[in-house]
């Protein structure tokens, strides 16, 4: 059997493509048993996120072809306009791949956490659809060991690369923890709601959502234990914000410097720490220069994961030194699995001449033959049986200079060791 990688992701192809070959969840069971019925096909997972869509499997070989064909009967495509946007690998280029993509080496953001939790997600799924065995289950647990070794001995993802993440990095910067603290997001767009549940998962102390449509400010403040106000009540809850991010697509500034500094004034001039994301600026300009103001805009958060992203590629270059030590151990595995039916043939063989002796031995004994003569013919008479073919095709292998055979048989026995002896 040999591993094999098809794929699609956003190197290869734009989002429009991307989307025709996606797999919805109720989609799965019904296409792993498609792909694992194709043949030559022994083992299947299907990895498939907004940026890539993946099959992980085992084959009889390494072609692509029946994957690729059977990829795109599934969605109603035309194979020849798909084919440019895929790629393959096979054996150890295969596994490099799974453990790069594992490690957020391959995606969009590099370092993203997201992937992992995604991929295990798709295991989770091929084990409930019987579509993986011995070989794809213990890569996929692998590769799991491997990333989880990535994230803890480099800083691949120990900085913040998205906007939202920079702004909640920033801020524990500033307070340390945020339990005590209340955050004023303004919006209610992806970034806000990003923003939201990077705020939730650092636990935040309470979340208020501006919006100019107050339901939409509702809904997602509900997600994160708030609540939400229109964009007219924003003065009035300033003085109690500790945070406030701001991303909107206001023509003009909806938070002044005198309605700052009022707030100010009621909070006792408790500092704030205040990020505007939106271009045009949501957040007036002249707000910076107010005292206990930490005023943060877009512009000031990309030199941040400008510098991230450069610690980010750093630590890349050793998450790469992993998967390359990695790769080479779990190949030594693959390769150790050649050796499995010939040592259990040996075994077999030993075992029935062990059951014979025994036997005989046992006759022995009931005919009242002494006990020790019986365990020392029992022991001479395995040693020759066990010895003897051996024995027999070393003699002729060194009568026809095959020394290799014979270096072989030392190195199995550790003989050479013996000899040192």
């Amino acid at each position: 059997m040999y591993l094999t990688v098809l794929g699609i992701n956003h190197r290869t192809a734009p989002v429009e493509v991307r989307g025709q070959v996606t797999f919805p969840p109720e989609q799965l069971a019904r296409a792993l048993a498609e792909l694992t019925a194709l043949d030559g096909m022994h083992e299947a997972v299907i990895l498939s996120t907004c940026n890539r869509t993946e099959v992980y499997c085992t084959r009889d070989d390494t072609s692509c072809e029946a994957i690729s064909a059977w990829l795109c009967r599934f969605h109603r495509l035309d194979e020849a306009s798909m084919q440019p946007h895929f790629y393959t690998y096979s054996e150890s280029e295969a596994v490099r791949h799974i453990l790069r993509v594992a490690a957020g080496l391959d995606s969009m953001v590099l370092g993203e956490p997201q992937i992992l939790g995604q991929m295990k997600n798709a295991y989770q799924q091929a084990l409930q659809a019987n579509s993986i065995n011995t070989l794809v289950n213990r890569l996929f647990q692998y590769t799991f060991s491997v990333a989880k070794q990535i994230r803890t001995d480099t800083a691949i993802g120990a900085s913040a690369v998205s906007v939202a993440f920079a702004a909640v990095s920033l801020a524990r910067q500033i307070f340390g923890k945020l339990e005590n603290q209340t955050a004023l997001l303004i919006g209610a767009g992806e970034t806000i709601e990003l923003t939201a549940r990077h705020l939730h998962e650092q636990g935040i102390g309470k979340i208020i959502i501006a919006n100019r449509t107050v339901s939409r400010a509702h809904d997602l403040a509900a997600q994160f234990n708030g609540y939400g106000i229109g964009l007219d009540e924003i003065p009035a809850h300033l003085e109690e914000a500790d945070i406030v991010i701001s991303s909107t697509a206001s023509s003009e500034p909806l938070i002044t410097r005198k309605q700052v500094k009022a707030g100010l004034k009621k909070r006792k001039h408790r500092p704030v720490f205040m990020v505007d994301i939106a271009v045009p600026q949501d957040i007036a300009s002249d707000v910076a220069e107010l005292d206990d103001v930490y005023l943060y805009t877009v512009d000031d958060l990309t030199q941040v994961i400008a510098e991230n992203l450069r610690s980010r590629e750093e630590a890349a270059l050793q998450a790469e030194e992993i998967v390359d030590n990695q790769v080479e151990r779990f190949m030594a595995w693959i390769r150790s699995l050649d050796a499995v039916p010939t040592v259990r043939a040996y075994r077999d063989y030993a075992d029935a001449l062990g059951a014979a002796e025994l036997a005989k031995a046992h006759r022995q004994l009931d005919n009242g033959a002494p006990p020790q003569e019986v365990v020392e013919a029992l022991t001479r008479s395995l040693i020759r049986k066990l010895t003897h073919n051996p024995s027999v095709n070393l003699r002729s292998a060194a009568a026809e200079g095959k020394t290799g055979l014979l270096e072989a048989i030392r190195t199995l026995f550790h003989l050479n060791a013996h000899d040192k002896k």
